[in-house]
């Protein structure tokens, strides 16, 4: 019988390696779950239509997390079940905070995202990320603008050693406005309030008809604090930022280690491992 028949896990850095694969332990472990029963949900700030061909390899069924929980998506279906946006106007004045300290900024609206630069952070982030941004002119402002967009998340990307500064000054500026966090080293993230990823698993138990103390969730970073204290059982990878390791209540191998496989088939099967 299991133990933890929900599961919603973070992608980048917790099921996925830093060399980029998800391991076939891991793969195998997901799939023990789920044909015992359980439900298992990918639960990452990427897009839909960048996380959804991963999912799909995997042979996951049933719903998806993508923009830090600001949508839910049917895998098989592609509908909509939660599609939160930022109201228009301050989602322009946020890009133009960013472009103004000169960040290299995203805005993402449903399938489609915008990159004011045709630099290495977008050539990076297209290779891990496999989706083609479109290149905004004169500003990732003005499009919005033009296009009247009230787009589902809006990231600034920058040197690690500035991030925290950059959060910082987010935080102080929008804070109140909007849900401001971090999934890299290299990433602001901001997405409207209520787009976070523990709302996401709220929103998946009552889904599922699933009571949230038989629920399991898996993180690494600071986007995946809300997912980590909401969860029956929160689980920080062995990689994961000391915040969220001191907020879990267990900490497994790293993403390298196959952490996550680990804990599935200790914690939420019960098997010797």
């Amino acid at each position: 019988m299991l133990r933890y028949k929900l599961i919603a896990s973070d992608f980048d850095g917790t099921l996925r390696r830093s060399s980029g694969s998800v391991s076939q332990e891991t793969k195998r472990a997901v799939a023990a779950f789920t044909a015992a029963g359980g439900i298992f949900a990918l639960c990452t700030g990427r897009m839909t239509a960048s996380i959804l061909p991963h999912a799909r390899e995997m042979g996951l069924q049933g719903l998806i997390v993508a923009y830090q929980g600001g949508v839910i998506r049917d895998i098989g279906s592609g509908a909509y079940l939660r599609d939160l946006r930022m109201p228009h106007a301050e989602a322009v004045g946020l890009c133009r905070f960013f472009e103004e300290e000169g960040q290299h900024v995203h805005v993402y609206d449903g399938d489609t995202f915008y990159v004011n630069r045709d630099d290495g952070y977008r050539a990076y982030y297209e290779q891990v990320c496999r989706v083609r941004g479109v290149l905004a002119q004169p500003s990732v402002a003005a499009v919005l603008e033009r296009e009247n967009i009230s787009p589902n998340k809006i990231v600034a990307m920058c040197p690690a050693q500035e991030r925290d500064g950059l959060l910082s000054r987010c935080l102080a500026a929008y804070g109140d406005s909007f849900y401001v966090t971090s999934s890299m080293e290299q990433m602001v993230e901001v997405a409207p309030r209520g787009a976070d990823k523990g709302s996401a698993l709220e929103f998946l138990a009552r889904y599922y008809n699933i009571p949230r103390e038989e629920t399991m969730s898996f993180g690494d970073n600071f986007n995946d604090l809300p997912l980590i204290r909401c969860a029956g059982l929160g689980v920080a990878v062995g990689n994961a930022v000391p915040e969220l390791k001191a907020a879990a209540g267990l900490v497994t191998g790293s993403c390298d280690e196959d952490g996550v496989a680990y804990a599935i088939r200790k914690f939420a099967m019960g098997e010797e491992v």
